[in-house]
């Protein structure tokens, strides 16, 4: 199963046996007070300085969220699109939900993004989907519905094959449909992490798409996160997640390791060499 995006000038291919692809989650105000004020008034200058740091530290692509209170999300998005698009060349993820926003930002996008996300709730279903056959994007199903996100993994597994199924049907090919199994903190529930990896096993086996996580919501109210979540997502990696959505700069090493201990990394070509340029950066 292979999953093509592209900017206007790179192609990414996401798919099992390939080095993990890293989808950066820094464009998100949430959390983020300055870049949140600075969005209500227009200005992308932090958004495009968080996009460049992301590349730099490794991010093969980019998810752009400017939801927060004040934005209006189907002006400002394809805004923040096309400024992105200026700054960094690698393929975007447009995380949004407001179909008009959507739209407005794949008017401007050149190249082939990835849409975040669709949800199991038909109402998502039957706005989303549409916007991702017009367009030809790819799109990330998300295993909640109107109930929210099933404690168990069999009705996980049911709501991601629902969503490859109506996807399907609307013309979308099963390679451009990629499933976020969701992970909720063991912080309230230890066994929340289990659930998820079942989750990402059960639907690689019996549906064979790429996998997303973001794997830092694991981690929530503990200490050392980062800790956490590393170790989180190497176990994810080896069960079948192919692009994850990280902070490119606190875990690209870990991913790095990861691939090659699985064999996605030939010769270990890509691990010596960022083990390298932390030499050079004086960072190890």
């Amino acid at each position: 199963m292979r999953t093509k995006l592209s900017s206007a000038t790179k192609e990414v291919i996401i798919g099992d046996g390939l080095p993990t692809v890293l989808i950066g989650e820094r464009i998100n105000p949430t959390g983020k007070k300055e870049m949140a004020e600075t969005l209500k008034v227009g200005n992308l200058e932090i958004i495009c300085k968080v996009a460049l740091a992301q590349v730099q530290a490794g991010a093969d692509i980019l998810d752009v969220n400017i939801n927060t209170f004040g934005v209006d999300e189907v002006t400002m998005l394809p805004q923040a699109v096309q400024a992105v698009m200026e700054t960094v060349d690698v393929p975007l993820c447009l995380d949004c939900t407001n179909p008009k926003a959507l739209e407005a930002a794949l008017k401007v996008y050149k190249g082939k993004p990835l849409i975040n996300s669709v949800s199991g709730e038909e109402q998502s279903l039957a706005k989303i989907l549409p916007l991702v056959r017009e367009y030809g994007t790819a799109v990330i199903g998300l295993t909640q519905d109107s109930d929210g996100i099933p404690g168990d993994s069999e009705r996980r597994v049911a709501i991601a094959q629902k969503i490859v199924e109506r996807a399907e049907a609307a013309g979308i090919p099963r390679e451009d449909v990629i499933i976020d199994c969701l992970s909720l903190a063991v912080g309230a529930d230890t066994r929340a992490g289990l659930v998820t990896i079942d989750s990402i096993q059960r639907i690689k086996a019996e549906l064979g798409v790429n996998m997303t996580l973001g794997a830092s919501n694991i981690s929530f109210g503990l200490p050392d996160r980062n800790l956490l979540n590393s170790a989180f997502l190497a176990i994810i990696i080896a069960a079948g997640v192919t692009c994850p959505i990280v902070d490119t700069a606190k875990v690209r090493p870990i991913v790095l390791a990861a691939d090659l201990v699985l064999g996605h990394d030939k010769r270990g070509r890509r691990y010596t060499e960022a083990y390298r340029q932390r030499q050079d950066a004086g960072s190890i």
